[in-house]
């Protein structure tokens, strides 16, 4: 057995346990400078090439990071200032009720009896004074005021009587459905 058939053998196994076989010190592939460059630059062309080409995605990437992240920074800048505009807006509303005199619901069970007595009442006889819806519910002026403060402005209205400016009449407004 040659040696060379030795070292192959040993290569891939077939060779057994107790053979030595040192490695030839003789050249087995003989390459000019020139070709060996040729050959490095065929390997590396390709990798040099797809590393550019991934270094320019990269480079895009970061322009639309950048992009991305300023337009995110606009838009929580309008955003926050749109929530701001909108708390004002909630807030001026607010004055504006208060100022109105919107009258605040009425809670209490007498008051809500008394209310729906008055809605009975002015279904039944139409338009009525004041003294005389004090007198049916059995009031005094000061409760009727403060009934009358808390009544939906939408459903009745006040007028002063003709021929006696002092004279308050509470009358229902006609709801078209």
């Amino acid at each position: 057995m040659s040696k060379t058939s030795v070292a192959i053998e040993s290569i891939y196994g077939f060779a057994p346990e107790q053979a030595n076989v040192q490695p030839s010190k003789e050249p087995i592939f003989v390459v000019t400078g020139s070709q060996l460059q040729e050959i490095i630059r065929q390997v590396t062309e390709p990798l040099i090439t797809r590393i550019e080409s991934l270094e320019d995605r990269t480079t895009s990437y970061d322009e639309k990071i950048t992009s991305l992240e300023s337009t995110e920074l606009q838009d929580m800048k309008t955003l926050s200032h749109d929530i701001s505009d909108a708390f004002t807006a909630i807030d001026e509303l607010d004055r504006k009720i208060a100022r109105s005199g919107f009258p605040t619901a009425p809670r209490g069970k007498k008051t809500l009896a008394r209310i729906n007595k008055i809605d009975e009442i002015l279904k039944a006889r139409g338009s009525t004074t004041l003294k005389e819806l004090e007198r049916i519910l059995k009031i005094r002026p000061q409760e009727m005021s403060r009934i009358v403060a808390r009544l939906d402005k939408r459903h009745y209205e006040i007028f002063l009587r003709d021929g006696n400016e002092r004279e308050k009449v509470l009358k229902l407004k006609v709801q078209i459905s």
